[in-house]
C-alpha cells in the first residue's frame, strides 16, 4: 500500500491515489472486525470420561454468542473452524495425549478468528478447569489373585443361592471340564482360567498391592489394573487394599471406576485421602469414642 501510494503521488495519479485510500480504509476496518467477533463469547469445558494411560483423553467445550450477532471463521487450538449464529452455540471436543496416570488438567486453549479478509488474527487465551482422570495403562498378562472363600451366617454365599451362582475365578488345574474355562480370556492371552459356580459358596478376589511383585510402582499398578479389568469382566466380587487405604468388596460398574481411580491417584510414600464414604464412618467413630 506504500508503494501505490508513493507511485501515485509521483505520477499525480488520483486513480492511485483512490485505491491506495481504499485499501487502507478495508485494512483498519477488517482489524477492528477481527477484533470485534470474539467479544460476547463464552466459553465452557467440561471434564472427560476418564481413560488409559496411553490412550487420548477428550474435553468437551461449549461455546456460546451473547450479542446476537453471527460469529464465522472461529476456531479453537488448532481445531476445525466453525460459526455461530445468533445468539447460537457450539460444541467441540479437544483430544489430548494421555501420557501419564492421575488427573489429566486441560492446558490452555486458544479461541482465535481471522475475520472478515484473513489480514488480520485476533486470539484470546484461556484456562479452563477442567481435568480428565487418567488410569494406569493395564498390563497385558496379570498373575491371578488370591481368592477368599465367604460364607454367611446361613451357610449361604453371598451370591445368592442355586446351583449355577458364579462363585470366582481360579487357575487352571489338569482334569477340570473343558466347558468351563474361560475361553474368552484364553483368546485375551491371558491363560486358562476356569469359572466356578456354587450355589452354598461364594469367592472374594481380593487385589492386593502387596500381593504383586516388583521394585517399579507403575508396573505393580499395571498389574492390579489389569487384575481389577479381568475380576470385573467375570463379574465376582473383589476388593482393593493399597498402603494406606482399602476398597471394601463390590462389583459393578461403579465399583470398577472405584478402584481404578484409587489405582491412578496412589502416591507410594504418602498416605492416600480415604473416600469420603470412609471419613464419614471414621468421623462417626470417632464421635462414639470421645462420647462414651
Amino acid at each position: 500500500m506504500l508503494a501505490t501510494l508513493l507511485g501515485a503521488l509521483n505520477y499525480q495519479n488520483n486513480l492511485g491515489l483512490f485505491l491506495s485510500f481504499l485499501m487502507v480504509s478495508i485494512a483498519l476496518v477488517g482489524m477492528h472486525h477481527c477484533w470485534f467477533q470474539l467479544l460476547g463469547l463464552t466459553v465452557q469445558a467440561r471434564d472427560g470420561l476418564p481413560v488409559f494411560a496411553g490412550e487420548t483423553a477428550r474435553f468437551p467445550v461449549l461455546v456460546q454468542e451473547h450479542r446476537q450477532k453471527p460469529r464465522p471463521q472461529l476456531r479453537i487450538t488448532d481445531g476445525p473452524a466453525f460459526a455461530l449464529t445468533a445468539g447460537g452455540e457450539a460444541r467441540a471436543a479437544l483430544s489430548r495425549p494421555a501420557r501419564q496416570r492421575g488427573p489429566m488438567p486441560l492446558e490452555r486453549v486458544v479461541l482465535e478468528t481471522r475475520y472478515p479478509f484473513g489480514l488480520f488474527r485476533a486470539w484470546t487465551v484461556l484456562r479452563p478447569r477442567a481435568e480428565v482422570l487418567v488410569y494406569p495403562k493395564p498390563a497385558s498378562r496379570a498373575p491371578q489373585p488370591p481368592l477368599i472363600a465367604h460364607f454367611d451366617q446361613q451357610g449361604r454365599g453371598d451370591l445368592g443361592t442355586g446351583a449355577e451362582d458364579f462363585v470366582g475365578p481360579r487357575a487352571y488345574q489338569p482334569g477340570d471340564s473343558p466347558r468351563q474355562l474361560d475361553w474368552k480370556a484364553y483368546a485375551r492371552e491371558r491363560g486358562l482360567i476356569v469359572k466356578q459356580f456354587g450355589g452354598d459358596q461364594s469367592a472374594r478376589v481380593r487385589v492386593d498391592w502387596d500381593a504383586v511383585p516388583g521394585a517399579d510402582p507403575d508396573q505393580r499398578l499395571s498389574v492390579l489394573a489389569r487384575q481389577v479389568l479381568d475380576a470385573d469382566a467375570l463379574s465376582c466380587s473383589y476388593g482393593l487394599r493399597l498402603p494406606g487405604m482399602s476398597i471394601d468388596y463390590d462389583r459393578g460398574g461403579r465399583h470398577k471406576h472405584r478402584c481404578l481411580a484409587a489405582l491412578a491417584r496412589f502416591s507410594p510414600g504418602h498416605r492416600p485421602q480415604a473416600p469420603p464414604e470412609a471419613r464419614e464412618l471414621q468421623s462417626a467413630d470417632h464421635a462414639r469414642k470421645r462420647g462414651g
